[in-house]
């Protein structure tokens, strides 16, 4: 059983105005994680889609592999 907030609870966590300070850079950390998590995971799906997929989402082959050999922290 997994115990690992979902994203949207983080945020909302995240725009909370009253966290106590330690908190608050806990969420931050944690939203930050959750962001280079989901990159990772999308970057790797993206380099795996077929050509006739990637033309359905606008993107060529080049510009494809160009996302996917981002590193997670890049935007």
């Amino acid at each position: 059983m997994s115990h690992a907030l979902h994203p949207a609870q983080i945020a909302v966590l995240n725009a909370q105005a009253h966290l106590p300070v330690v908190a608050g850079l806990a969420v931050k950390f944690a939203v930050t994680v959750v962001k280079w998590d989901t990159r990772r995971k999308t970057r790797r799906s993206l380099k795996e889609l077929e050509p006739h997929l990637l033309r359905d989402i606008g993107l060529d082959r080049f510009s494809a592999q160009a996302e996917a050999t981002k590193p997670f922290w890049q935007d």
